[in-house]
Parts: C-alpha cells; sequence; structure tokens
C-alpha cells in the first residue's frame, strides 16, 4: 500500500510551462517519493494522440533523470527511463477538453482514479473561467488547485478570484504556487535566520543599512511577448517573486514552519511594506532594452521583438526600493530589482551592515561594510569581513566567509508538487498575501501608467541605464 495516492490533473498540458517544468519536476518528485501513487492526466485544447502524449511525458522524465544523473554522477543517464517511471508513463492519458466547459471538465474529473490535484498550466483569465465553472460542479472530496501566479491582474480582481476559490474550497486546499518558494535556497534561510543566534539578532534596523534582492537575467524575451508585454518586470518578477523572498527575509520567527504559521508571519511583512519616503514617484525606476549584445547573442530592442507592441511602453527592468514600516526594520530601505538581457546573470539576496561604530586609530586601510550575501543561484552564502591582513598586522584586509547551502532533492518545481500533491500549502502564497503583493505594487503600477517615471534605456548586455546605482555587488 502506497502512502499516497492522488492524481494530478494537468490543465494546459501540452504547454511549454508543462513540457519544461512540471513534467520533470514531477519526475524528480516521483523518485523521491518511491511509494507514491500518482496517477497523471493531462488536458488541453489541442489533439494529442495517446502516442504523441506518452512520448511527450516520456522526453521529459527522461531529460529530467538525465540531469539528476549528471549532477549526481557527472555522466549522462541515458534514455532509458527506470520502470516506476515507466509505469507512470504507460498509465498517463490525454484529453482534448475545453477546461471552461461544464461537461468536459467532469469528464476529465470522472477519469480521475484518486482525489485529484488539479493544476492549471494556462494564461490567468483562463483559470479563471475554469474556476468558476467548477465551482457549480460535484468535486472529489480531497480536490486541490494550484494557480500559476500572476494571481489576478490587481488587488480588486484577485480579492474576487479569492471570492470565487473559497465559494467552493477552503483555503487550505488552494495552492497559489510561487515556485521561488521551492527553492533550496530559499528555504534554507529558515535554517539561517532562526537556527543560528548570531545571525538572527543582527537582521534589524539596529545593525543592518540596507537589503538588495536582485533578479538580473541575461535572456530576452525569448518569445514570451504575448504575456511578458502586459505585464513588465514589475509584475512578473517583483510583484510575485521577490516580495515573497523580501517577506521571508524579513519575517519575524515563526512557531513553527506550518503552513498557517509561515504564511501568517510573511503576510505581516506585506501588510508593513511602502514605498521608500512614501513616494512611489522616487522609490521606482524602470527601463526598457535598446539593441546590443549579450555573451555572443545579439538581441534587437525589445520594442522590435516579435508581438511587442511599443505604444504600452512596458518595462523590462525594474527597481522598486520599499520600506517595512514595523519595529524591526523601520529606517531600512529594501531594494527589489530585476530585469532581462542585461551583461551578467546575478540571482541573490544582499545584506549590507552598518560601518562599526568606531575604528580604533592605528588600524589602517578600507574599512569596507560587513556583507552577508545569499545566493539564490547557485546556491551558497557569503559573509564579508574586515579582518587584520596577513602582512602588516595593523592594516585591515577586506575577507569572505563561504559555505555551500544544501541544494536539496527536488527541483523548485520539484518542491512545489510536492506539496500540492500532499496538500501542504506551507510553499504556497495564502489569499491574503496574494492581494497585499498588488497592494504594494499597486502605486509604482499607477505612476509609470500615467508616464510620472521616465522609462530609461539601456542597451543589451550592460549593466542596467546609465545614472542608476545598479546596485554594486
Amino acid at each position: 500500500m502506497s502512502s499516497l495516492q492522488t492524481t494530478l490533473l494537468i490543465l494546459g498540458a501540452s504547454g511549454d510551462l508543462s513540457k519544461r517544468l512540471l513534467l520533470p519536476g514531477l519526475a524528480t518528485l516521483l523518485e523521491v517519493k518511491d511509494d507514491w501513487d500518482v496517477q497523471l492526466i493531462g488536458a488541453g485544447v489541442e489533439d494529442v494522440a495517446d502516442d504523441d502524449w506518452k512520448q511527450l511525458v516520456h522526453d521529459a522524465f527522461t531529460d529530467a533523470q538525465a540531469s539528476k544523473n549528471e549532477e549526481d554522477e557527472g555522466a549522462s543517464g541515458g534514455s532509458r527511463l527506470d520502470a516506476r517511471l515507466q509505469a507512470v508513463v504507460d498509465a498517463s492519458r490525454y484529453h482534448r477538453a475545453d477546461v471552461t466547459d461544464a461537461d468536459d471538465l467532469r469528464t476529465l474529473l470522472a477519469d480521475c482514479d484518486h482525489d485529484p490535484a488539479v493544476y492549471f498550466a494556462l494564461p490567468p483569465a483562463v483559470t479563471e473561467q475554469s474556476c468558476a465553472v467548477l465551482k457549480d460542479l460535484d468535486l472529489p472530496a480531497g480536490t486541490r488547485l494550484a494557480l500559476e501566479k500572476p494571481f489576478g491582474t490587481d488587488a480588486a480582481s484577485a480579492e474576487h478570484l479569492n471570492d470565487v476559490l473559497h465559494s467552493f474550497l477552503p483555503e487550505e486546499r488552494i495552492h497559489r504556487v510561487d515556485h521561488f518558494l521551492g527553492r533550496s535556497t530559499v528555504l534554507n534561510l529558515l535554517g539561517l535566520r532562526f537556527a543560528n543566534r548570531i545571525v538572527e539578532p543582527l537582521l534589524s534596523s539596529a545593525h543592518v543599512d540596507r537589503v538588495d534582492i536582485v533578479y538580473d537575467e541575461t535572456l530576452g524575451l525569448e518569445g514570451r511577448a504575448r504575456y511578458y508585454d502586459k505585464a513588465g518586470a514589475l509584475v512578473d518578477m517583483i510583484q510575485s517573486h521577490l516580495l515573497q523572498v523580501m517577506a521571508v527575509v524579513a519575517m519575524e520567527a515563526p512557531a513553527s514552519i506550518h503552513a498557517e504559521d509561515l504564511r501568517t508571519q510573511k503576510e505581516l511583512v506585506l501588510r508593513a511594506v511602502r514605498p521608500w519616503g512614501g513616494d512611489p514617484l522616487t522609490a521606482g525606476k524602470r527601463g526598457r532594452y535598446t539593441a546590443g549584445t549579450v555573451g555572443d547573442r545579439s538581441l534587437p530592442s525589445y520594442v522590435d521583438e516579435d508581438g511587442v507592441d511599443p505604444s504600452i511602453g512596458t518595462e523590462t527592468l525594474a527597481q522598486i526600493t520599499l520600506e517595512v514600516a514595523n519595529w524591526r526594520w523601520a529606517g531600512v530601505p529594501f531594494t527589489l530589482r530585476s530585469g532581462k538581457a542585461l551583461g551578467a546573470q546575478r540571482r541573490e539576496i544582499m545584506i549590507t551592515f552598518k560601518d562599526s561604530p568606531h575604528v580604533p586609530d592605528g588600524l589602517a586601510g578600507v574599512h569596507h561594510p560587513d556583507r552577508l550575501h545569499i545566493w539564490i543561484a547557485p546556491d551558497q552564502m557569503q559573509l564579508e569581513l574586515n579582518v587584520n591582513g596577513p602582512g602588516d598586522p595593523y592594516t585591515i584586509d577586506h575577507t569572505a566567509l563561504e559555505v555551500q547551502f544544501n541544494p536539496g532533492r527536488l527541483s523548485a518545481y520539484g518542491e512545489v508538487l510536492a506539496g500540492v500533491l500532499e496538500g501542504d500549502a506551507t510553499l504556497s502564497v495564502r489569499g491574503d498575501s496574494a492581494v497585499q503583493g498588488w497592494k504594494v505594487v499597486e502605486p509604482f503600477l499607477t505612476a509609470w501608467a500615467a508616464g510620472k517615471v521616465p522609462l530609461d534605456d539601456y542597451a543589451a548586455g550592460s549593466r542596467g541605464p546609465e545614472g542608476w546605482d545598479n546596485i554594486e555587488a
């Protein structure tokens, strides 16, 4: 008897999200949870023959298995799946279905051998339409829903979608997916902060000068104009991912790591967030890449990318500075930045400490601030300190202590799926936090839409627009 029996029903299963992330994530999960009985069903508007569907799942599982073997053993895993994964492939099924049609949804649910976890790998508008139909159906008792970001298009629409979902499912069975919360680095923040008496007391306005959370990408638009040109960097990355990371960095210690305790502490942080200085006009910056070279790739200007409407004024780089207006963090700027087509990939949390209040006369040398770097990828931490140099003991040098975090056994989407299939909402975003994330960024979105903040140009492959500080590492 397996410890868990469930059905994973993926709506939009033939799309890019399913092929690149969900199916490989499921493969890594099934290799770890070798006693789980998971039935896989895919559905979408495309006609996909049974053999083609099984080949699609097989290829995704094979790629995931080969990648894991390369990490673990330094060698390719080949194209042959192990028997357990192959059994899941052989038993999987695909249905052509309109996921906003009640009869088609009934057919899909009837094909589930176990209580289903329904994963919406769909555009937000289609997801909302499908949920509005599901609420009037007779669902299996243990049904869970997993919804990708963005959750709504603003605070009002997010509140409305919450109302729809809560009309037929309790909050604990609704998983608003943020795969950043599945990254082992973010999970390791809990251990770093709350299992170390040396670290935790220093994380406050008494000792911290500033906090920067940066997610710079070298990739350009990569064919995502249909979604990205209506979202932009602020909505795509900061409104969801980076705000959630900030909440983990800034929250108080939860009583436990159970879902309600952890998510309540994150929500309290988000409620305290406001634009730095109370002014979104001065606390936010936006930019858009022009033609340039990233590595050996030449990129066109964003406005010349296929599917882009230049009149929208979409930003490809967003930087906002916030204050967490509470006892611990008041007066500390939190700067969140994310952008595309930049010269170097950078994914880190950087905590800069205040200068030492007094350095005795006679100690020479340049004194850099102490800094704690936590890299989201690769998974590691670095603490920069001032120490006496190896030559003249009266001269201060700068050194760094480094440690590698445990990378975990699952991919980010493997962690996400584990929570969805088990019904553990710890790594999902609670409904009120999804709304609050929109409330944090809406002053910036309003100011930008009104043209009150300039849209600065930066060449693809550069560090960002001239005149920006670009957050020195």
